[in-house]
């Protein structure tokens, strides 16, 4: 299916994202640290990734609205209600994974 026009390429791709981000407010027992260890990105990176093309398109966007859409919810709450401590062995992990990760 190499032979997509752009329109539809696109609808293609914002429906996977959309699936994405539903699957990602559904497993919040999934921590940020464990997929930053998986996969080297987490629900940051994908609300930065959005940001970044919203500026592409010259859209004002900031970084807590992005990581609104991409949580479902502000991401302080989202913290409160979900986040645990990460132990030492995600941490050890992380560091070896992404030393210079930002």
């Amino acid at each position: 299916m190499t032979d997509l026009d752009e329109a539809t390429r696109t609808k293609l791709e914002a429906a996977a994202f959309r699936r994405l981000v539903s699957h990602l407010r559904s497993r919040t027992d999934v921590q940020n640290i464990d997929l930053m260890n998986l996969g080297g990105f987490c629900r940051n990176c994908l609300s930065n990734w959005y940001r970044e093309a919203a500026e592409e398109m010259n859209l004002d966007l900031d970084k807590e609205a992005a990581r609104e859409i991409v949580y479902g919810m502000p991401y302080a709450e989202w913290k409160q209600q979900h986040q645990t401590e990460a132990n030492a062995d995600q941490l050890a992990q992380y560091e070896l994974s992404h030393p210079k990760h930002t």
